[in-house]
């Protein structure tokens, strides 16, 4: 089944939002900061495909049509914002909180209090208050580059079948997941110090 298939005539509403969302993060001040260093290095965006979204109704117990889909399932729509620093990630997330075309609906803290597998990533439930688009809502997840990294491989790895040892693997991408945060906090403090230094020669 395809996507227009499924989502019927809120397809193309789904696909001005995932434009109007490109271009919304294309106007986020990129090199803001001192130091000059781009703070998103690059955005995924995604409608979720009809097989994704029936299976996620079926775990809720819902019906598997698409108006029960949009009604109550907010990430049919989603954008994925991979940034350098963690700071940046936080500093993003209060910019859109600001913006008058979205409003946050929910907010889930995944840095600060990371899942059970190590999972890092922050993750905003917004629904569009502009006129065209009002009501659909969509998820934008914000995360370095270094977790993203993580999280590809552990997506795939998750979704093989008859993985030998799994609960070894499950053990070491948990460890993989730490140490991976614990880079990200080391170069937030190099960031921090370069930083430091640029504001004291200015």
């Amino acid at each position: 089944m395809t996507l227009e298939e499924y989502y019927g005539n809120k397809f193309s509403l789904l696909k001005q939002g995932e434009t109007y969302l490109k271009t919304l993060m294309d106007t986020y001040p990129n090199f803001c900061n001192k130091d000059g260093l781009q703070a998103i290095l690059y955005i995924k965006t995604r409608i979720k495909t009809p097989e994704s979204m029936i299976e996620k109704l079926k775990r809720y117990g819902m019906k598997e049509d698409s108006q029960t889909a949009l009604q109550n399932i907010h990430d049919a729509l989603g954008i994925r914002v991979i940034c350098s620093f963690v700071e940046d990630v936080y500093q993003i997330a209060r910019w859109l909180q600001e913006r008058d075309e979205i409003q946050i609906m929910e907010k889930k803290d995944y840095i600060a209090y990371p899942k059970p597998n190590g999972y890092r990533s922050l993750h905003l439930i917004i629904q569009f208050t502009t006129n065209d688009l009002k009501g659909i809502t969509a998820e934008i997840q914000l995360r370095t580059i270094a977790i993203d990294f993580w999280a590809a491989l552990e997506h795939q790895i998750k979704y093989k079948h008859n993985v030998p040892h799994e609960e070894i693997i499950r053990s070491e991408l948990k460890r993989c997941a730490d140490e991976i945060a614990s880079v990200d906090l080391s170069m937030q403090t190099i960031r921090d110090i370069l930083q430091s230094d640029i504001w004291k020669q200015t």
